[in-house]
């Protein structure tokens, strides 16, 4: 649903549904948006916005009250600025874990990267769901003491070679002063490369191990876009438990966040297995070898 700019934000508000540190982190510049087409439509359903620059999936939990504001908010900002920000390619997808109310996750990323972000979004709206419970467990006390908000600035690469980073202040310039809208929420920020997160192999041995296992089978792309988002889920985490427990030693942190992906991976693939087909599928006679 595109939300027609021009009008009055409170009339906007009422078509709109709720949308639902360290060595990996990053933050970014938003961008709201040039006034919509008259005739746009105005009937609640699964945003994109494009045309505004904010973007929120049908995953957000509804009734998400933070995330109403938040949208609410970069919606009603002057309109200079919101087509300013819409002429430089920066948009904005909201996200949640939807276990949990908080943290309210912001992904902002180039208008180019829109792919890269859906991903993003996906790892942490639905695949966090699908790992097994003890290892979202771990997380819990992590997630709660993180900020209520936090960005990530999506990017391709880092000039230093990081897979991301933790920020120590806000840059992202909606969220780098404190708004009566957040409620209160802490804002924090992180940055993560996924070109780079994409080469990069968390754990060498058991990705190659399970990299040649699905080399012959048919679904040897599913496998390697669900791995992708599974590395992407653990360095999420690795900055938000920076983020929460800032005097954590980086070898406790990233121990955890490894230990995490692995042991999301390796579900995931003795799901395959079990749905594997012995007529369809190659990869289950290769699995049956091995």
């Amino acid at each position: 649903m595109e939300i027609p700019i021009g009008k009055d934000v409170t009339e906007a508000a009422t078509h709109t549904k709720s949308v639902p540190r360290g060595g990996i982190i990053g933050r970014t510049s938003g961008q709201i948006a040039p006034e919509e087409p008259r005739g746009a439509s105005t009937q609640p359903s699964c945003l994109p916005l494009s045309r505004t620059g904010l973007e929120c999936t049908c995953m957000v939990q509804e009734g998400s009250p933070l995330a109403a504001a938040v949208e609410n908010y970069l919606r009603a900002r002057p309109r200079w600025v919101r087509w300013r920000e819409w002429l430089t390619g920066r948009r904005y997808r909201l996200a949640h874990f939807l276990d949990r109310p908080r943290p309210l996750v912001i992904v902002a990323h180039a208008f180019r990267d829109a792919t890269r972000a859906r991903q993003m979004v996906r790892a942490m709206e639905q695949d966090w769901l699908t790992v097994p419970a003890q290892c979202r467990e771990v997380y819990d006390e992590i997630l709660r003491r993180a900020p209520g908000i936090f960005i990530i600035q999506l990017r391709r690469k880092n000039v230093c070679g990081c897979l991301g980073h933790r920020h120590l202040m806000v840059k992202e310039a909606p969220f780098a002063e404190p708004h009566d809208v957040f409620g209160g929420a802490q804002v924090g920020e992180m940055d993560i490369a996924y070109d780079r997160v994409e080469s990069w192999l968390a754990s060498p041995l058991i990705d190659t191990a399970l990299d040649t296992q699905f080399m012959a089978g048919s679904r040897r792309e599913e496998f390697h876009a669900q791995q992708l988002r599974l590395r992407l889920l653990s360095i999420v985490l690795h900055e938000a438990h920076h983020m929460a427990f800032s005097h954590e030693q980086e070898e406790v942190v990233r121990a955890r966040s490894v230990a995490f992906y692995r042991d999301a991976l390796a579900n995931y693939v003795e799901t395959a297995r079990a749905t594997l087909s012995l007529t369809i599928d190659r990869s289950f006679s290769r699995f049956g070898r091995d």
